[in-house]
This record gives C-alpha cells, structure tokens and sequence, in this order.
C-alpha cells in the first residue's frame, strides 16, 4: 500500500537513533522504497523534532533511547506542536515488553516495531502510520498496558469518566478499535458502511481529545472499557 501524503509525493521520512551504523542502515533501506525519501537524520530526540520542522516530514521513525531528549520527549514535544499537526511518529524499541513503549504511545506516537523487525515490515510500517493509521499489534499491546495497570496511573483524562461523552455504539466502535481491527473490519462486525466507521472513529477521537487510533487504544484500557486478556 502506498500512503497518501500531503504534498502526493514520496514520504519523507526522519530517522532518529543514536548509533550512526543503525541510521546509515535504515537509511538505506527506506531509500531502497520507491515512494520513500530519507529527508533527515538525529541522534538525539531534540535533533529529531528539529528535522520535523525543518525537514517537512511525515514520519519520524523515532529510537526510545537516546541522549539528553529522548524520543519518549521528542515525542511528546512533536505532537504537542501544531505545526507538527500531521507529523507521525513510529517507535522502535530493542524489545516489545519495554514500558517506555507505552509512555510513547501516551505522548502521542503512532505505533511500535522492534528493532528486529524484517526490512519489509518496517517500510510497510512507515506506509501505515503514513496513511493515519496506528500500528499496534494487540497482543503486546495489551500486555504492556496489563502490567503497567497492576500500578495503575493513567493518562490525565483516561479514567472512566472519559467515556461519559460517547454514544453506546461509540463505545463499541471503541472496543473494536482496541481489538486491532480497522474500519473495514469495524464496519463488517456492526453492519455498517465503512464511511460511518471511520466517522465514528473520527468523533470519538474528537470527544475524547486524543490524536490518532494508538491514543485512543490507550484511552480503551485506561478507562477500563477494554480488559486485557478478556
């Protein structure tokens, strides 16, 4: 699948990490997609918001561990700047149980890979969160928020109270997007156009103030709405 970006053209990708020789080999493989271009590369979080602005990216594939700002906080700064308003941030983590994953998911970050992930998931990993789309794969999700839960401390906002605005199919549509399915699959499991799914979707992240569908999967555990494991 080939996203949709703003301008039609290639999507501009930002690689943040660190290590030089982990960079130069991103940055060869998104340079290897045809409908990519590599616009910038950091090696510390504040570089990483840095080239969002300067560069006019679309992705920034963003490494948790860096020094100084770390990309739980270039993150966060990303998604907190209106001018960043389409920038989409991809995270990638030595291993899928990391917790720092789910702080990033909270300060606004489309979704997660594992650095060991296979070269063409990676670039279908930009293509996606590109699109608009989260990619979160329930399962680890799931677990991530499980554990984090046994010491619960939501997100401001993210207690049961948050779900006071939506509707009750809202709240079903909800359910189904932190199950991992999209709005074709949505649709088909309530009987509905695809278009209504996706504006369901689109109200409920606008009742409840999140950014994209990684938020509002956060905002499903946290409210309790969805229990992981049930």
């Amino acid at each position: 699948m080939t996203a949709a970006v703003p301008d039609g053209g290639s999507i501009r990708v930002v690689l943040a990490d660190d290590q030089t020789l982990v960079r130069s080999a991103f940055a060869m493989l998104v340079e290897s997609a045809p409908d990519m271009t590599v616009v910038g590369q950091a090696g510390t979080g504040a570089e990483a918001v840095g080239l969002a602005h300067s560069a006019r990216a679309d992705v920034v594939v963003m490494d948790l561990r860096m020094p100084g700002t770390d990309g739980i906080e270039a993150t966060r700064l990303i998604a907190a700047s209106e001018d960043l308003a389409g920038v989409k941030v991809l995270v990638l983590t030595t291993y899928d149980t990391d917790e720092n994953v789910l702080e990033a998911l909270r300060a606004g970050a489309s979704g997660f890979l594992v650095k060991d992930t296979r070269p063409a998931e990676l670039l279908d990993a930009i293509r996606t969160v590109a699109a608009g789309d989260a990619l979160l794969s329930p399962g680890p999700t799931a677990s991530l928020i499980a554990r984090v839960l046994r010491a619960p401390r939501p997100a401001a906002g993210n207690g049961p109270g948050a779900l006071t605005a939506l509707s009750s199919r809202e709240r079903e549509v909800l359910t189904l997007v932190a199950r991992g399915l999209n709005n074709t699959e949505i649709a088909d499991a309530l009987a509905l156009s695809p278009l209504t799914a996706k504006t369901h979707v689109s109200r409920i992240m606008g009742k409840s103030g999140v950014r994209d569908r990684a938020q509002l999967v956060i905002l499903a555990y946290e409210s309790g709405l969805v229990v992981p494991g049930g």
